[in-house]
């Protein structure tokens, strides 16, 4: 037969190893910090087993009150950790209150009438149906666990407060002289058996609990890294896009000091040009002087003007279109190559000279003036240089025509690109800007530059302009036909 010592003894071992496995788990997962109550709620409960187990036969009054005492606050612990941990409010007041009526009952209960149980029963089950009903509260109102497990703990806790009722009932009930059975030896020892079961049970449904709290947490933590990953790339994208951005921003400006270095040798070698020419002159000839001076303020004017255009803070800015004839940008590009003495070898045909379109002067004489420079450098020194401009199908055409030693037909596509220049042009000198310059300046109007290879020998540079139709309908001659 199974005494009430010996289940003592077995509720002793169960409630020691659960609060041990608590403090463990506790351990494991320190941001569970509610764990500690529900370790503290089973070493209390162990600890009152034990003060019961090692107490005489003839305990004083105040050993029976303390050591119940330890095991009710060990429930109430555990209805303090489980209301934590689920995120409950916490009905703290209730056990404190609860503490007191058991220690004020249970002590006039063994002072007045120690022999009488009935007493101490009731105000226990009392206690139990009180601090399980706020337990099974807090597993109602919460949501964050799986719902079968919420009720199945609920069902536990019902079963223990229907034992507790079920206990003062017996005691109410039965008489004094029945105290034995054929298995349990004592009339008490079958609740405190079926409390041991409870633990084992409860300790089950906490362990579920925590579980799934922890998985939860870990699909929060990988939902959480997920974002960050992405929005780690996002940023990481951001960041490289400006990276780029800022290579792209230092990349043209080493590019535009290479460009503004070699736009500016044009009105450079001009001033030079006439300045050794005025010192051969001198006096002798004040018209040649005056001319060559003329020059020379020509091409300081067109040098400040490329400086303000190439140093303004917004690149845009610098593009300004006007008013121009065609006429009168062929007779630009005319008049620098006199004044730099290699006007000699250039043949020039326009079409129709009053042509009108808008577009940069300056720019557009640049683009006219490297292409002619590119064409005279490249081509022998017995062999002229054409140019020739003309309004077709509603579309300004520039063309520079050269007898020189031509691109090799796999490097045209390549003809343009800063830096390339081609494999039959590194003996002369050169930094393979010009047609990259040129294009560049041709996008600012839309405008496109082709180069190809003559049958005869050498390059035709062909530039493009094209014009809105309605600024041109009245500017350019009208396309006939035969």
């Amino acid at each position: 037969m199974l005494d009430l010592k010996t289940v003592l003894v077995v509720a002793l071992a169960t409630a020691s190893l659960q609060a041990v496995a608590w403090i463990f788990v506790w351990r494991a997962w320190r941001h569970l910090y509610e764990l500690k109550f529900l370790a503290a709620g089973f070493g209390a409960i162990a600890v009152g087993l034990l003060l019961m187990l090692v107490r005489g036969a003839e305990p004083a009054a105040s050993a029976i009150v303390l050591h119940n005492t330890v095991i009710k606050l060990g429930l109430v612990l555990l209805a303090e950790g489980l209301a934590r941990f689920l995120g409950q409010p916490r009905y703290t007041w209730i056990g404190v209150s609860l503490l007191v009526f058991q220690i004020v009952v249970w002590s006039a209960a063994v002072v007045i009438d120690p022999d009488n149980l009935a007493i101490r029963i009731h105000s226990s089950t009392v206690f139990t149906v009180v601090m399980m009903s706020v337990m099974c509260l807090g597993l109602g109102r919460d949501r964050t666990q799986p719902p079968l497990l919420r009720w199945i703990t609920i069902g536990l806790l019902a079963e223990y407060m229907a034992a507790s009722i079920l206990q003062s009932v017996i005691e109410y009930r039965l008489p004094a002289e029945f105290d034995s059975g054929p298995i349990l030896a004592d009339r008490n020892a079958w609740y405190l058996l079926q409390g041991t079961l409870f633990l084992i049970a409860l300790f089950a449904c906490l362990l579920f609990m925590v579980s799934a709290r922890l998985s939860a947490d870990l699909r929060r933590n990988h939902d959480a890294l997920l974002r960050e990953v992405e929005e780690r790339r996002k940023l990481e994208s951001r960041l490289s896009a400006s990276l780029e951005a800022e290579r792209a921003l230092r990349d043209e400006q080493a590019d535009f000091m290479r460009v503004v270095s070699h736009e500016f040798r044009t009105p450079l070698a001009i001033i030079r040009n006439a300045a050794d020419m005025i010192g051969l002159v001198g006096d002798t000839s004040p018209a040649a002087t005056r001319e060559r001076l003329s020059g020379i303020g020509e091409a300081l004017n067109r040098l400040f003007s490329l400086i303000d255009r190439f140093m303004a803070d917004d690149r845009e800015s610098g593009f300004r279109p006007e008013a121009l004839q065609l006429g009168a940008l062929i007779g630009d590009a005319r008049l620098h190559f006199e004044m730099t003495a290699r006007g000699d070898r250039l043949q020039f045909t326009v079409e129709d000279e009053t042509a009108s379109f808008d577009a940069d002067p300056e720019m557009l004489a640049t683009v006219i003036i490297n292409l002619i420079d590119n064409a005279l450098k490249y081509s022998p020194n017995d062999q002229p240089v054409h140019i020739a401009g003309r309004a077709e199908h509603r579309v300004i055409v520039i063309e520079v025509r050269d007898r020189g030693i031509g691109i090799p037909s796999a490097e045209l596509s390549k003809i343009g690109r800063r830096f390339f220049r081609a494999s039959n042009a590194k003996a002369s000198t050169g930094t393979g800007l010009g047609l990259y310059s040129a294009r560049k300046l041709l996008a600012y109007h839309g405008g496109t530059l082709q180069l190809l290879s003559n049958d005869e020998g050498g390059t035709t540079a062909t530039v493009s302009l094209s014009l809105p139709r309605e600024a041109s309908g009245a500017e350019l001659p009208e396309e006939t036909t035969a």
